[in-house]
């Protein structure tokens, strides 16, 4: 499946937090430039120079993001007693399950917590920064217009340096919009895979079954809308996605 964890290279990067294994694929940096290459672009308006510049920006909120995302996932693993690793690559990142002791995540609503600690990890890091920037009397370059208008975020003083107004927009965005993607209920995504640990806590036998038939409808949907949107690759993520779990309903493909 292509959500696998990818093999490790000499060139990944590898460190440690909060004492959980971290390794960045080195295909993870080429991924998010190809992703942020538009809107460095348009936050350069025709300024060759300063391209690279914004580029290194939303690389880096990117980084910090997905990291915060499966941090998320790690961290209420270990609060279950569950060893685990985190892999940043091309398609984001994977919280890898290490040793099984005892204790773990083993029980569908224990797993329906570390599915949904992802997206609400980088939900809370967005409250976070609008406080931050609220408190020091900063307009919150909120990138819903309706939303930030309606809650007043874009009153109090405009940040005045271009890279700084960009890279808190940058990490607005990217924690606003990809967690609530990752909660469309297509498996594997974090809201697919709620769904299945949702029905097995109601008791519901054939959970996967209907997760699975629920994710071939909706990602075969989102995938048309964001052809249509001028999204290619968000159409081409989830049109794979939706065609991962077809494959799993037909017997050719396996969602643990």
């Amino acid at each position: 499946m292509f959500l696998a964890e990818p093999q490790p290279t000499p060139a990944d990067l590898r460190f440690s937090l909060a004492g959980i294994p971290v390794r960045v694929s080195a295909w993870f940096w080429l991924a998010a430039g190809l992703l942020g290459w538009g809107i460095s672009q348009a936050f350069a308006a025709g300024d060759q120079r300063a391209v690279l510049r914004y580029l290194v920006l939303w690389i880096s909120a990117v980084f910090v993001s997905i990291l915060i995302h499966e941090m998320g996932h790690a961290l209420v693993y270990r609060f279950f007693g569950q060893a685990t690793q985190v892999v940043l690559y091309h398609f984001g990142g994977l919280t890898v399950p290490t040793l099984w002791g005892r204790r773990g995540a083993r029980l569908p609503q224990q797993q329906f917590l570390v599915s949904a600690a992802g997206p609400f990890a980088q939900l809370m890091f967005v409250a976070l920064l609008i406080a931050v920037l609220k408190m020091a009397g900063y307009a919150v370059p909120f990138p819903i217009q309706a939303i930030g208008s309606q809650l007043g975020l874009y009153d109090g003083d405009r940040i005045e340096s271009p890279l700084l107004f960009a890279l808190m927009y940058f990490l607005l965005q990217v924690n606003i919009f990809w967690p609530l993607l990752n909660l469309m209920p297509v498996p594997p995504l974090d809201g697919g895979q709620m769904v299945r640990e949702g029905l097995l806590t109601i008791g519901v036998p054939d959970a996967a079954r209907i997760a699975n038939i629920l994710g071939t409808g909706v990602g075969g949907v989102l995938a048309w809308v964001a052809y249509t949107r001028g999204e290619p690759y968000l159409g081409i993520m989830f049109a794979m996605l939706a065609v991962s779990c077809y494959q799993t309903l037909s017997g050719g493909g396996r969602w643990p």
